[in-house]
C-alpha cells in the first residue's frame, strides 16, 4: 500500500462516513464490503435484492454483519426519493409515472441516498460506464458552488522522484472533460487544488499547462489557458496558480529559473492542469508506465457531495481504496 493511502485509510478509520454501494450485487463490491466493514474504514450500504446479495456474500465467505442493504423494489425510502426526484426534476418535463420507474435504479436510488442526507458518499462503476455514474450526479446532487464543471484528478506517487511534494502531483483532468473550455479549465483548477488539500494535506502550487511558457508562442490553444488561469486567479487570489506553462518550467527549476523567474508556481508545481482530456489521460499513463508511478483515481471532484466512478476493470481493493478516498471527502464536505 502506498504511502498516501496509508494516510487515507487512517483517516477514514477515525470518522467513519456511510458509503453507498448501488451496484449491491457484484462479486467485487460484496468482497470489497466485507474488507471496508473488517478494517473500518466506512459503514457501507448495498443497493439490491437482498436475497441475491445474501446468497451471494454467502458463497463468498463474505460477511454482512452491520451492513445496511436497500432493495429499491421493497424499500420503504423508494416513495420519499420518487418524491424528491420528481421535485428536482419537475420543471425538466419529469412524470410522476417516469420517476417511479427511474428511482428504482441503484444509481438513482443510491444518488438520492446522498442527496438526503441518508448516505454521505456514493461510489459505483464497475458494471456501469462514467456516463451512468455521472447522470444522475448531475441531475440530482449537481456542481459545487462556483464550481461550473465535474471533473477527476489523478494522484501520482512516482518513486525516487525529486519532483511536486517528494514525486506526488496531482494530474487534471484525466477522464472526464474532452476539451474544457477556459472557464471549465479555471474551475478544473480550483478543484483539483482542493483535492490537494484535502486528500494528500499539500499546500497547491498549480501549473496551467500548455506547449508555451509565459507568452513563449502564439495561438489559440495558448490564449485558452491564459484566459483559464487569469479566471481561476481571479475566482481564488488565495490559492497559487500559475501559467501558461511548458511541463519542464512548471516542475523543474533550473528551466523555471530561465523562463519564468517570477513565478510562485514555476519548478515547484505539485498540480498539474492539462489543456485537454487527451493530454491529460496520456501524460498520466506515461508516467504511470515509464516512472513506475502509482496512479491513484480517477477521484471525481467538483460535485457538491462525494461520488466516485470506478474502471469496470477495477479489484476489490481498488473499490475499498475509492471508498476510503470518498469517506475523506465527506469528512472534508462535513466541516
Amino acid at each position: 500500500m502506498s504511502k498516501l493511502m496509508k494516510q487515507v485509510w487512517a483517516k477514514a478509520q477515525a470518522d467513519k462516513k456511510r458509503i453507498v454501494l448501488p451496484e449491491g450485487e457484484e462479486e467485487r463490491n460484496l468482497q470489497a464490503c466485507g474488507k471496508i466493514m473488517q478494517e473500518g474504514l466506512a459503514n457501507v450500504i448495498l443497493v439490491g435484492s437482498e436475497k441475491v446479495i445474501r446468497d451471494k456474500a454467502v458463497s463468498l465467505g463474505v460477511s454482512l454483519d452491520g451492513v445496511e442493504i436497500h432493495d429499491p423494489e421493497t424499500s420503504d425510502k423508494t416513495q420519499e426519493y420518487a418524491n424528491g426526484f420528481y421535485e428536482l426534476r419537475k420543471n425538466k418535463g419529469m412524470t410522476l409515472e417516469k420517476v417511479d420507474k427511474i428511482v428504482r435504479d441503484p444509481l438513482y436510488y443510491g444518488t438520492m441516498m446522498v442527496k438526503l442526507g441518508h448516505a454521505d458518499g456514493l461510489v459505483s462503476g464497475a458494471i456501469h460506464t462514467t456516463g451512468d455514474l455521472l447522470r444522475p450526479g448531475l441531475q440530482i446532487i449537481k456542481t459545487a458552488p462556483g464550481i461550473s464543471v465535474v471533473s477527476s484528478t489523478f494522484i501520482m506517487e512516482v518513486p525516487n522522484c525529486q519532483y511536486g511534494e517528494n514525486g506526488m502531483l496531482l494530474f487534471a483532468d484525466c477522464a472526464v472533460n474532452p476539451c474544457p473550455t477556459a472557464e471549465e479549465l479555471a474551475s478544473i483548477a480550483i478543484s483539483t487544488a482542493e483535492t490537494a488539500k484535502t486528500l494528500c494535506g499539500m499546500e497547491p502550487r498549480v501549473a496551467m499547462l500548455s506547449f508555451s511558457t509565459m507568452g513563449s508562442a502564439q495561438h489559440e490553444l495558448v490564449d485558452k489557458v491564459r484566459r483559464a488561469t487569469e479566471l481561476a486567479k481571479e475566482m481564488r487570489p488565495d490559492l497559487d496558480i500559475d501559467g501558461e506553462l511548458q511541463l519542464d518550467a512548471a516542475i523543474v527549476k533550473k528551466v523555471a529559473d530561465l523562463k519564468a523567474p517570477n513565478s510562485k508556481v514555476a519548478g515547484k508545481a505539485n498540480v498539474l492542469v492539462f489543456p485537454d482530456l487527451q493530454a491529460g489521460n496520456i501524460g498520466y499513463k506515461l508516467v504511470q508506465r515509464f516512472a513506475g508511478a502509482d496512479a491513484i483515481g480517477p477521484v471525481c471532484q467538483g460535485f457538491a457531495k462525494p461520488i466516485n466512478d470506478l474502471s469496470r476493470g477495477c479489484s476489490a481493493d481498488d473499490i475499498v481504496n475509492v471508498v476510503a478516498i470518498t469517506a475523506i471527502q465527506a469528512q472534508d464536505q462535513a466541516k
